[in-house]
Formats: C-alpha cells, sequence, structure tokens
C-alpha cells in the first residue's frame, strides 16, 4: 500500500468517524449521562439525512443544518414523551420510534428509498468553492466536521455544567433522589433526549450531504456504531471532566471508523461488514472485563505449571 493510499484512507475515516461521532455524543448524553438507552437513533439519523437533503434540494443548505436538527429533537421529543407519559419503557420507546420513523422518512423522501445530491448546493460544497485554490481545498469535509464536533463539545461541557444540566446528570444517577430534590425527572428527561436526538439528525444530515446521497437504510446500525465508538472511548478517556470525556468518545468515533475503513480495504465482501461492526462492539464491551479478569488467568496458570513441576 503506497503512502497517498494510506494518507486517503486515514482522511476518509478521519471524514466518516468526525461526522458519526455528533451521534456518538448523543449517545454520550444520553445513555451516559442521562442512563437512557435510546434505541430511536437508527431511525433519527435517516430523519436527519432525509429532512437535510430535502431542505437542500429546495435550495436551503444552511436552513437544511437547523431543520436536521430541528426533526432531531420532535423524534426525542416523541421518544421521551412515550416514556414519561405514557409509561412505555425506554428501550420499547425507542424501538416503537425506530419503527414507526421508517415510514415518516419515507414520505419525507417523496415516496422514494434514495435521493440524489449530485447536483445540489449544499454546506460541503459552498465551503468547498470557498476554499478553492487555498491549501485547506482538499480537506474541507473534515473542516466542517470538526467546526461541527468542536461546537458540539464545548457546548456539552458548557450545558452539563448550568443548573440543568447537572439535573439531568442527577435524573441518570438516581432518579428517586432527584424526586425528591424538587426536580422534575420528565422534564429533565425530555430536555435531554431533545438535545440528543438534535445531534443524532445534524450527524445524519451532515453525513448525507457530504456522501451527496440519501437512502432509507442510512442509519441502519448507526446505534452498535456510536455504542461501540462510546465503548472505545470510555477506553481512552474514561473519567476527567466533561469535555475530555467527550473528546474521547470522538476519538473512539474516529479509530472504530479507522478499522471499519482498513476492513474495506481488505476487500471484505459488504456482507461482511455487519459481522465486523458486531465483533468490534464484543471487544469493546468485553474487553474491559477481559483484562481485568487476566491476572486471575495469568495466577492460575502459573499455578497449574508450579504444580505440574512438583510432580
Amino acid at each position: 500500500m503506497s503512502f497517498a493510499s494510506v494518507v486517503s484512507l486515514v482522511q476518509t475515516a478521519a471524514e466518516l468517524g468526525l461526522i458519526s461521532s455528533l451521534t456518538v455524543l448523543a449517545l454520550f448524553l444520553s445513555y451516559s449521562m442521562l442512563n437512557v438507552c435510546d434505541l430511536s437513533t437508527d431511525g433519527c439519523f435517516t430523519l436527519g439525512a432525509a429532512v437535510g437533503a430535502v431542505v437542500a434540494l429546495a435550495g436551503h443548505p444552511y436552513l437544511s443544518i437547523v431543520a436536521a436538527m430541528g426533526a432531531g429533537v420532535l423524534s426525542g421529543f416523541v421518544t421521551a414523551f412515550l416514556q414519561t407519559k405514557m409509561g412505555i419503557d425506554s428501550l420499547l420507546a425507542g424501538i416503537i420510534v425506530n419503527t414507526g420513523l421508517y415510514s415518516v422518512n419515507i414520505a419525507i423522501m417523496g415516496n422514494a428509498s434514495l435521493l440524489n445530491l449530485n447536483q445540489t448546493e449544499t454546506v460541503f460544497t459552498k465551503l468547498k468553492t470557498a476554499l478553492e485554490g487555498t491549501a485547506f481545498a482538499s480537506g474541507y469535509k473534515i473542516l466542517i466536521a470538526l467546526v461541527a464536533v468542536a461546537l458540539v463539545v464545548i457546548f456539552l461541557a458548557l450545558f452539563l455544567k448550568t443548573r440543568l444540566g447537572l439535573a439531568i446528570r442527577a435524573t441518570g444517577n438516581n432518579p428517586d433522589m432527584v424526586r425528591t430534590s424538587s426536580i422534575n425527572p420528565v422534564y429533565t428527561t425530555i430536555v435531554g433526549l431533545c438535545i440528543a436526538n438534535a445531534f443524532t439528525g445534524l450527524s445524519g444530515c451532515l453525513l448525507a450531504q457530504s456522501q451527496k446521497s440519501v437512502n432509507i437504510d442510512i442509519g441502519s446500525g448507526m446505534v452498535t456504531v456510536a455504542l461501540a465508538s462510546l465503548l472505545i472511548g470510555g477506553a481512552f478517556i474514561g473519567r476527567g471532566k466533561i469535555w475530555a470525556r467527550a473528546l474521547g468518545v470522538v476519538l473512539g468515533s474516529v479509530v472504530f471508523r479507522l478499522v471499519y475503513t482498513i476492513a474495506l480495504r481488505f476487500n471484505m465482501p459488504a456482507f461482511m461488514l455487519k459481522l465486523v461492526s458486531s465483533v468490534i462492539v464484543i471487544i469493546a464491551i468485553a474487553g474491559p472485563y477481559i483484562r481485568s479478569k487476566y491476572p486471575m488467568f495469568a495466577r492460575r496458570l502459573a499455578h497449574g505449571r508450579q504444580m505440574r513441576r512438583g510432580e
């Protein structure tokens, strides 16, 4: 593999990893902070991509970002409403919303399963034109992704220190204590999921505009990818300040995408990529457990060797 190929591989992984990290940051808020496993992520990601594409096709590339995030807020609100007001379990609520969003997304895309953005002005084409002839012209996608990720990380670092942000974190840690502290856990859950899904919608919108197309399955498996990236990021920076932990999950997303891209370079069949994702998730989840048990296994192995020598 040539040096140019390696650079291209790393750049592709960085682009996809940074864009996907917005969804990982959404799970960081909903799963790590609020302690809610939101399984509507796949549908919400596609919703953001579809809404962003439709608005961009209408000639409003910048408004598409706002619209996609607004659609994510609505998705998060419905999911939270089902949990808090309808008494539906959080996992089941996410599955219900994810299922319903499939039909909603098809309707938004004009009863089509694919939208082409090749001839459409997007935030990426706008920046590409603006940077034409400069040293940053080839990295316009990474630049947009970096700006989006930086803004989200800064927002989370500041927001989670506010009174409402601390209430959201407290709701995730101990909802019973929150109730006795005159904090409404219903309100904090709704706000937390709305903000998290806004990030997911933004992630879907940017990926669709980066790839210049949207298909109905663009968000398929995104919750698995995000969860794996979140756990990998936790292995890098699992403790510390919010901004450091947020940067850790961003790094985890890039690492995940790098491994995924390398698998593609080995001409792995497309149908095997889901298995690759599952294996990465297993390693990310089971890795810390196996590492914690390794000293015990090592002691048993050493003890067995000593017994055999004694015999």
